[in-house]
């Protein structure tokens, strides 16, 4: 029988997966984002990163792997960032609700103004000393934090491009956006039931700390990701946006720690990466299927009942996902790793239920 690694063995009992494989932005002087000052990030150290192009390296087509930010996703972050809100239950503000009547909140930084941006918060008297609107940004006392969640298992390292590319980049622009707001980034990157937990970042030398994070994560081992969502929470101080990034291909009880984070106040987003191949797989015949992530070897016939059986539980777990983020509140956004990422973007700021 031929044998066929990597290949999604796909779900267990009870909707529960078995593990298986699992123009650019203008400043008021028309200088582009990616280079010169013209955004929240100016002047950082992140653009001289190999994760990030330079104005005249496009969207990262070319010899070698693409950046986890292109030029052209930068473009469309930008325009989303300001439609980006965090709904936890907390005190914490950030810029968008730093606004609030009462709020006791610190300047932090200027912002250059961008269409679409509320006129009320422009620094008038920087804009008389130097002829450019900004707006100015404040920092509250208690602000609000994104934890991304990034899956790591040897699931992840499936597909073309990779499940893992695409997690990667979708935790890359999540984190951006909230970056751009004023706002802290966390990543944790699970794996085995660990959260390996990196520094929380903000502003401008966090953008670069945190691309450099995640260009590092690569997939191996198994998942449990329920354990780490808990160790997540645990460690949280206060609750913020969680974010995670996954396949989903987790034979533990994934909703109840999902449940649990939503019931301490997160605002809980779950980002479910797919391949292509996971969608409608091309295989028939006799095949020996191997777990990518316990090595576990099963013989079967790929015939078209066992194709159908196949869709029917991997929409099963779908299904599961979606219905969970329905009845909590939560977002959920299915992301094909064959497919721009930019639209899985947008739906997670409009915080759809895919």
């Amino acid at each position: 029988m031929a044998r066929c690694p990597r290949v999604a063995l796909c779900l267990g009992a009870a909707g529960q997966p078995h593990a298986g494989p699992r123009p650019p932005p203008l400043s008021p002087r028309g200088r582009p984002f990616l280079r010169d000052a013209a955004g929240p990030f100016a002047g950082a150290e992140v653009y001289s990163s190999p994760m990030l192009p330079s104005s005249s390296s496009g969207s990262g087509s070319g010899p070698g792997p693409a950046p986890l930010l292109g030029a052209s996703f930068v473009r469309e972050l930008e325009v989303l960032q300001r439609r980006l809100e965090i709904r936890a239950r907390s005190g914490g503000a950030g810029e968008h609700l730093a606004r609030r009547r009462g709020g006791s909140a610190e300047f932090k930084e200027h912002r250059a103004y961008a269409p679409g941006d509320d006129l009320r918060r422009i620094d008038w008297a920087a804009y008389a000393r130097t002829g450019e609107p900004v707006l100015k940004l404040f920092r509250a006392e208690e602000d609000v934090i994104a934890r991304l969640v990034c899956d790591a298992s040897a699931s992840l390292d499936f597909g073309e491009p990779t499940k893992l590319d695409a997690a990667r980049r979708l935790a890359a622009a999540v984190g951006y956006m909230s970056l751009a707001r004023s706002e802290r980034a966390q990543l944790f990157v699970a794996g085995d039931g660990i959260a390996r937990e990196h520094a929380p970042v903000r502003g401008r030398a966090g953008l670069a700390a945190l691309l450099r994070a995640l260009d590092g994560v690569k997939a191996a081992g198994g998942t449990h990701l329920a354990r780490a969502i808990d160790a997540v929470v645990r460690r949280s101080a206060r609750p913020g946006l969680l974010c995670v990034v996954s396949d989903f291909f987790d034979p533990g009880p994934v909703t109840a720690a999902l449940g649990r984070a939503a019931q301490a106040g997160h605002d809980v987003a779950l980002l479910q990466v797919v391949a292509a191949e996971e969608l409608a797989p091309s295989f028939e015949g006799d095949l020996t299927l191997e777990d990518a992530e316990t090595g576990t070897l099963v013989d079967v016939t790929m015939d078209a009942a066992a194709l159908a059986a196949y869709a029917a539980r991997f929409a099963g777990l779908c299904e599961a996902l979606r219905g969970w983020a329905r009845r909590h509140g939560a977002t959920y956004v299915r992301a094909r790793s064959d497919e721009p990422l930019e639209g899985a973007v947008r739906r997670f700021v409009a915080r759809s239920v895919d």
